[in-house]
């Protein structure tokens, strides 16, 4: 089962040509990542108190279709791990409507320490042991 969080599309959030400006999918992107994250016991706010940051070292992102106001969507989250320091959240951008996928991306990650030296914090580690990841909202 995939983790989802649902969006609905404002009109601010569109450019002149009246549909989602490219930058806004990358908020709807890092939203979901966060949702996801706290949802399986990683608190991201309480990490950076620690010192602990939590970075995107890589998007892939491939546009397949414009949403448009008022279009309600949902993001998908599945994580990947990719080696013992970086990791990666597979997503897509799904119209509620008819299923279509507007958008697909792969965000790899990391996480450094307060001298900005990679490693992963249990919590991030533990959560890619889980197999019973919280994937559903």
């Amino acid at each position: 089962m995939t983790f989802k969080v649902d969006f609905k599309v404002r009109h601010y959030e569109c450019d002149l040509q009246g549909i989602v400006n490219n930058s806004v999918y990358f908020n709807y992107l890092e939203h979901a990542r966060h949702e996801f994250l706290f949802a399986n016991g990683v608190d991201f706010a309480l990490l950076a108190k620690q010192k602990v940051n939590l970075v995107v070292i890589r998007s892939e992102v491939d546009y397949k279709h414009s949403l448009v106001p008022e279009d309600e969507f949902y993001v998908s989250v599945e994580p990947e791990r990719i080696s013992r320091l970086k990791f990666a959240f597979k997503q897509a951008i799904v119209r509620k409507s008819d299923e279509k996928v507007m958008l697909q991306a792969r965000v790899i990650g990391t996480s450094v320490n307060e001298k900005g030296r990679p490693f992963l914090p249990p919590e991030m580690d533990n959560l890619f042991k889980n197999s019973d990841l919280n994937l559903a909202v």
